[in-house]
């Protein structure tokens, strides 16, 4: 067994080629091989989100807070709530992020193909942002 205390694991600021906004991920993990899922429990102040990116293996999201935004390349926009799971496939373009009114927080879960679990894309433009929804 292996537990990481969150003294040992202090809150981070992820880097701002991958997020628009004020974001903070906190309980950062990976496991060790075989195991090859990671994750982390992501802040998003209102306004904030990821850039476009994509996941070898899928990712999923587990909304604990807030009210915030995801999308799917060529799909509307759609909202989550504290509860809500959301499952995006693998190599699927995404984003999600907080609504421009209120902060959310969820963890993200990953699985890593041969070392790698995200790749990250551009930024989502304010257009694509607060465009409507579904």
């Amino acid at each position: 067994m292996k537990i990481i205390r969150t003294e040992d694991n202090p809150s981070t600021t992820p880097p701002a080629a991958y997020f628009t906004g004020k974001v903070s991920m906190a309980s950062r993990f990976t496991t060790q091989e075989p195991a090859r899922v990671g994750g982390a429990i992501v802040t998003f102040q209102p306004g904030a989100r990821t850039a476009w990116h994509t996941h070898p293996l899928g990712q999923t999201v587990i909304v604990t807070a807030g009210t915030g935004w995801a999308q799917c390349e060529g799909e509307p926009k759609e909202e989550i709530r504290p509860g809500d799971i959301i499952w995006f496939p693998p190599d699927v373009r995404h984003w999600h992020g907080a609504t421009d009114t209120s902060a959310m927080t969820h963890i993200a879960i990953a699985e890593a193909l041969d070392g790698v679990s995200v790749d990250w894309m551009e930024h989502v433009g304010d257009d694509q942002y607060l465009g409507p929804l579904r």
